[in-house]
């Protein structure tokens, strides 16, 4: 991936985030769908200075979505669980 801050789209804050984050310390981020795993850990550890220790990703399969009889899909796109040492917290979850 060329642009590395390209790699991480945005946070994902849902109620299974927030546990994962309660229980794991886990959190988790939209990503670009060509970004690896190395590509999301340098971005997170860059943007936010935090040291990760682990990445988990998924790719969310498209849905097909129909409005009358005309038929669409949304797009397909991924999520990446990132595990930060135990020392390291990111501030935009918290509160």
């Amino acid at each position: 991936m060329p642009d590395r801050f390209r790699a991480v789209v945005r946070p994902l804050v849902t109620e299974k985030s927030s546990a994962a984050y309660g229980a794991l310390k886990e959190y988790t981020f939209v990503c670009d769908l060509h970004a690896n795993k190395y590509d999301i850990k340098n971005a997170i550890e860059s943007l936010f200075a935090v040291r990760v220790t682990s990445v988990r990703t998924a790719v969310q399969r498209s849905k097909r979505k129909t409005m009358g009889r005309h038929v669409g899909r949304r797009p397909r796109w991924k999520k990446a669980f990132v595990r930060l040492h135990k020392d390291d917290s990111i501030e935009i979850f918290e509160g």
